[in-house]
């Protein structure tokens, strides 16, 4: 499998220019806990996550460095530690050195990138456009659906997963909370969906599609917080 059959397509993106309120809203509203950041062309320039916010003053309280630590550190490093937790737009707090996949880098190499860079997800780019991302528990997904021997192609299922995405944005029912997994023919419908009758009805969809031989669905509640 490859990034492309598992990633979440329907990605909340940020801009630079947008406020640290804005953004920390976006990531409460979006249920993620990170947010890609491009410019006004679209193009990736960096990446703003839950960990970015909470280390800021507001949230932790202000922190004085020890008198050791400014003796060993970099002032340069200081100074940009301190824009990153004090700053008051995206684009003086994310993260800019982004680690990206391509639609097409397979599920193993992600999984060993996001250990080595001890991150929790990467962005996934076509020509510098976010196209999708592909977090920890997109891995896991894929790990639960495995099946071998497989007998229809990858080509079948992304027929199959491109045919259902169609059908789900048409009615709406695409979103953050939604995810699919195509394998074998086999639909695994994953996400936080609260009515039955939404429930049945992506069930229904999924089986509409040809070449579908089966539909799974690992369904729960939305929290009552959200």
């Amino acid at each position: 499998m490859e990034a492309q059959d598992v990633m979440t397509r329907n990605v909340a993106t940020t801009t630079p220019e947008a406020t640290v309120a804005e953004v920390a809203k976006l990531l409460i509203d979006r249920h993620v806990s990170a947010a890609p950041v491009i410019d006004t062309d679209g193009g990736l320039v960096g990446i703003v996550s839950e960990g970015d916010l909470i280390r800021r003053p507001e949230i932790a309280g202000e922190r004085r460095p020890s008198w050791w630590l400014a003796l060993i550190s970099d002032e340069a490093e200081r100074a940009r530690d301190y824009v990153r937790t004090h700053g008051q737009n995206v684009g003086q707090i994310m993260t800019r050195d982004v680690v990206s996949v391509s639609e097409t880098t397979p599920i193993g190499e992600i999984a060993r990138l996001l250990e080595e860079r001890r991150i929790k997800r990467v962005p996934v780019v076509r020509d510098g456009k976010v196209v999708g991302i592909v977090a920890r528990a997109d891995l896991l997904r894929a790990l639960a659906v495995r099946q071998a021997p497989a007998t229809l192609s990858r080509k079948d299922d992304r027929a199959i997963l491109a045919e259902l995405q169609k059908i789900l944005h048409q009615q709406h029912w695409e979103g953050d909370l939604l995810n699919v997994v195509v394998e074998d023919g086999v639909v695994h419908l994953w996400g936080l969906v609260e009515s039955q009758d939404t429930r049945e009805a992506l069930v229904v969809a999924a089986r509409e599609v040809s070449g579908v031989k089966q539909v799974e669905t690992h369904f729960a509640a939305p929290p009552s917080w959200a």
